[in-house]
């Protein structure tokens, strides 16, 4: 008898250090399919006794030899990957039976560069972090979910932001709040009507007032928070009830900088990480996975995970 639960092959990834000023690519496509689990609840508890190559160890074996080109988007270079295929992504968090408590360890949440985080975005980086079809595919995504521009009362916030946000043209709220790391990219962003420079990772709460957005953003960036379900719990309380939170990720980070968890493993089981995110956090409806890739294995790969907060009674 099938289980309902998705089948899904844990990825192993090769990893390799990332030279200054260029993001590779996250995953190396050098996939091993594990035998099938019953529940997603056995894998992630795989995943926390040994079942990845240890953090450590797995530095320095090198790039797949299968990698063969790269791609740019602005100055950032990045080994591609293809997109594992829609129906695997998109039924990652269907019928999850999640465990009863948080299965991750503090160490899925350090870095191979543990310096401070200020020092790595001193300098403006005013290039994109994913290609054009994947910028335009998640413009057109924001555009179908977002509230109409100029919404009375609408508030949105977008948060590990820099100096674009690859909202709609055109499009505007009364308020929209950018939260990221380095001011000069922020000034730069038109969209903004205000911004918070802040480093989540050393702060992870969130300088607003309870139910003060409609919308919450990230783009490109879930994979470097080592403190998410802090983040997550806050993003719960400053958003409406109702209010909808959207992760986007692809296969692209600054290596040295993004959680361990998330260099060791491949697509699905990223949405399977950000949905636990939801899921423990709490104040969420089960969060749901959305592959809005627009050319899969040809430009970079783009994955959405999107919950609402739940409503008052």
């Amino acid at each position: 008898m099938k289980s309902k639960m998705p089948i899904l092959g844990l990825q192993l990834q090769q990893r390799f250090p990332v030279l200054a000023g260029f993001s590779y690519s996250c995953l190396s496509s050098a996939t091993i399919h594990a035998r099938p689990v019953s529940s997603v609840s056995s894998k992630l508890k795989k995943w926390n006794n040994g079942g990845r190559l240890p953090r450590r160890l797995a530095v320095g074996l090198g790039v797949s030899f299968w990698a063969q080109s790269m791609n740019m988007a602005g100055t950032s270079k990045s080994f591609m990957a293809s997109a594992r295929p829609k129906s695997s992504v998109e039924q990652t968090l269907q019928n999850v039976e999640w465990p009863e408590q948080f299965p991750f360890k503090d160490e899925d949440f350090q870095r191979f560069d543990e310096s401070p985080d200020s020092m790595f975005y001193d300098a403006p980086r005013f290039v994109t972090h994913i290609d054009d079809a994947a910028i335009a595919a998640l413009t057109k995504y924001y555009s179908e979910v977002f509230p109409p521009s100029n919404t009375p009362g609408v508030s949105i916030l977008d948060m590990c932001s820099s100096w674009v946000s690859h909202f709609p043209k055109g499009y505007k709220q009364e308020r929209i709040v950018g939260m990221g790391m380095n001011e000069e990219e922020l000034k730069r962003n038109p969209v903004l009507t205000e911004y918070v420079v802040q480093d989540l990772n050393l702060n992870p709460k969130l300088p607003f007032e309870d139910n003060s957005f409609d919308v919450i953003t990230n783009v490109v960036s879930v994979d470097y928070l080592t403190k998410p379900l802090d983040v997550f719990k806050e993003m719960s309380r400053v958003l409406k009830p109702g209010g909808l939170a959207i992760m986007s990720f692809s296969n692209r980070c600054f290596w040295t900088k993004a959680i361990s968890i998330w260099t060791s493993t491949g697509d699905a089981d990223h949405v399977l990480i950000v949905g636990s995110y939801f899921h423990y956090a709490g104040g969420f409806e089960p969060p749901q996975a959305v592959d809005i890739s627009p050319n899969p294995g040809r430009s970079d790969p783009m994955y959405i995970v999107y919950s609402r907060k739940l409503s008052t009674a």
